[in-house]
């Protein structure tokens, strides 16, 4: 009886594989991989002094000096805007969660919904948006970071206090406490760890963030980056590059720290309060806050100015009714079919990528001197692939591609390998080693044991994290597409630049649309793969 279901779920597997595959040909037949010339053969003495200068970065005291007052303008908008992030998710979860809503599922399925808006839009496109609310202020970083990434928090919250256990919530309830009571000490006990951890991790996002929106003017280690990218100056290139390298590499660091001693608690006592990590790096984080809203001089006077009030009663009026006119919603059309193209071959790019690199990029468990220098070499390479913004790769790729969608989606390629690279690696070090081990005893090959003994057992999670990866490129398109790679990000950014603010409202929301779409999709996909 049970033979027929493994059967039908085997050939949804392989229908979901073939239509990945078929949608991947199509997407590089989009891009003109097929159709004409795609290389930039003038290009290539420029890639070479760019790639050279990574020996020679910049180190004269004066541009240090400069570059050093951009990683303080970056972290604070870091530390800022994920600190605006996670209050507004802890507001948000308790408005999102099915346990505030109940047998409500109307409600609590309208309110979620909400949260596809915000979640939707990339944060440069906030930081556009802001822009022309505010102007030049601290709070156009802090805002574009603190909203997208607060709805992202506010669902993870919710879904984070409706998994604990709810016994004794259910018991303060009968015991006539409130809701919000029973919540707050019937359920937040439980879910502090993992709430305490998903914020630091929030945090490490929100250095490259941070990062991305100076690309588009808002200062830091972004807006230094390009300014030396524009100017042709490719030792200051690299050394941004190397101080944006390291800063991940603390970011993600303190924030794994964090991680594990939650997973694992100290074993004394209560580990919020008594745990000494845990509790240096709340202080630490809360005194780098302060900091930064006296860094940035943020102040809230600027949010509830007439100024400011004006400005959006005047955006507010001219976004509404959006533009539905025939040319513009053809050109929507075909810009969103550039970004899934853009998306779909980033992400297979990446994938194939990371399977070939994830063997090597693995802590093994008995390396030799040889093997673990390549190791080394290959997990600082994903470090510098994922430190630098997709933007950035597009510039670069732009020396040997010609202009259009394929240079824009392997920039985001490339970028997503650094980040699916060193997710496939750790999905490789938690394979059992058994089946290898065997294999080795038997006398096969180190190549044929990872073949046999490994690939099988890590395909299923490497797929579900590229599926998961693509829901994140589809908004990254936009980011690229602002600076002239194609999509709809390219097609805002025509929009912004006149002002046709009815236009705009129609791209963002095909922009929200889609990534709703691309999300089903996923889900669906990786539904398949279990």
């Amino acid at each position: 009886m049970l033979a027929p279901a493994v059967l039908r779920r085997d050939r949804g597997r392989w229908a979901w594989g073939l239509g990945a595959l078929v949608v991947l040909a199509w997407s590089l037949a989009g891009a003109g991989l097929f159709s004409g010339a795609v290389l930039n053969g003038a290009g290539t003495r420029q890639f070479g002094r760019f790639a050279a200068g990574a020996l020679s970065p910049a180190t004269d005291g004066a541009f240090l000096g400069v570059l050093a007052s951009s990683v303080l303008v970056t972290v604070a908008y870091a530390a800022l805007g994920a600190a605006l992030a996670v209050g507004l998710g802890a507001v948000g979860a308790v408005a999102v969660s099915r346990t505030a809503w109940g047998r409500r599922r109307l409600g609590w399925a309208l309110t979620r919904g909400a949260l596809a808006v915000p979640r939707g839009l990339h944060e440069a496109v906030w930081g556009l948006l802001l822009v022309n609310l505010l102007g030049l202020d601290p709070w156009v970083g802090v805002l574009a970071i603190g909203v997208p990434y607060g709805a992202v928090t506010a669902k993870v919250f919710a879904d984070l206090l409706d998994e604990v256990p709810r016994g004794p919530y259910d018991a303060l309830l009968a015991a006539g406490a409130g809701r919000l009571s029973a919540a707050l000490y019937g359920l937040l006990p439980a879910a502090s760890g993992g709430l305490l951890s998903y914020s630091f991790y929030r945090l490490e996002c929100a250095v490259r963030s941070a990062v991305v929106l100076g690309l588009i003017g808002a200062g830091g280690l972004g807006y230094q980056l390009s300014l030396s990218f524009s100017s042709l100056r490719w030792p200051q290139v690299w050394s941004c590059v190397y101080a944006l390298s390291a800063l991940c590499v603390l970011a993600v660091v303190a924030g794994r720290a964090v991680r594990r001693r939650v997973a694992d608690p100290h074993p004394a006592g209560d580990r919020l309060r008594r745990d000494p990590l845990l509790t240096t790096a709340v202080l630490t984080t809360l005194a780098a806050v302060a900091w930064s809203w006296w860094y940035l001089a943020v102040s809230p006077a600027t949010l509830v100015s007439d100024r400011t009030g004006a400005q959006l009663r005047y955006l507010l009026a001219a976004a509404w009714p959006p533009d539905v006119d025939g040319p513009l919603l053809s050109a929507v059309a075909s810009a969103a079919v550039d970004t899934v193209q853009m998306s779909v071959i980033a992400i297979g790019f990446a994938t194939v990528g990371a399977v070939l690199l994830a063997g090597v990029a693995a802590h093994p468990l008995h390396p030799s001197v040889v093997r673990r220098l390549a190791g080394a070499v290959v997990r600082f390479v994903l470090l510098v692939l994922r430190a630098v913004p997709p933007p950035v790769w597009a510039l670069v790729l732009l020396f040997v591609l010609l202009p259009g969608v394929l240079p824009g989606a392997l920039a985001l390629g490339v970028y997503t390998l650094g980040v699916l690279g060193r997710l496939a690696a750790e999905a490789t070090e938690e394979v059992d080693p058994r089946p290898r081990a065997a294999l080795t005893a038997l006398g096969a090959a180190p190549v044929a044991g990872w073949l046999y003994g490994v690939l099988p057992a890590a395909t299923g999670p490497v797929l579900a994290f590229a599926l998961y990866r693509w829901e994140v490129a589809i908004r990254d398109t936009v980011l690229v597409g602002l600076l002239g790679a194609g999509g709809l990000g390219a097609l805002l950014a025509s929009r912004l630049a006149v002002f046709d603010w009815g236009a705009v409202t129609t791209v963002l929301a095909a922009l929200v649309l889609l990534t709703a779409a691309v999300d089903l999709v996923s889900a669906r996909a990786r539904a398949a793969l279990r």
